[in-house]
């Protein structure tokens, strides 16, 4: 009789662990990490296209491009104005939202890709 006590003791306290564990694991892992992400804009193509994040991350998004132009991140309102042909432009902001947000050049709102950001 002590025995099973024993061994369901030891059961319920594997289950918590492993619950606290998972539970610890799904709010630290979402984000909150340093991320530098580097574009290049040429003509109305924009490398890599779909840029990535996880919603917390600390972002610096830095933007080269081969004329002097708005490019700017809809849904985080951020326009990268690109001073000179061949200028960058760096942001810093947090990904303080989850979804897909449209990156275009502000004058002719030609889509240029997607910042892509996961919970």
């Amino acid at each position: 009789m002590a025995r099973n006590r024993v061994l369901i003791m030891v059961i319920v306290v594997v289950v918590l662990l492993a619950g606290g564990a998972y539970l610890v694991s799904r709010v630290v892992g979402g984000g909150g990490q340093a991320r530098s992400i580097d574009l290049t804009v040429s003509g109305s193509t924009m490398t890599p296209d779909t840029p990535t994040a996880k919603q917390g991350d600390r972002v610096t998004m830095t933007i080269t491009a081969d004329k002097a132009e708005e490019i700017h991140l809809h849904g985080y309102d951020i326009p990268f104005e690109v001073p000179s042909p061949g200028g960058k432009v760096t942001h810093t902001f947090t990904a303080d939202k989850s979804g897909s947000f449209e990156m275009e050049l502000e004058a002719t709102s030609t889509h240029l890709g997607q910042f892509q950001v996961s919970p």
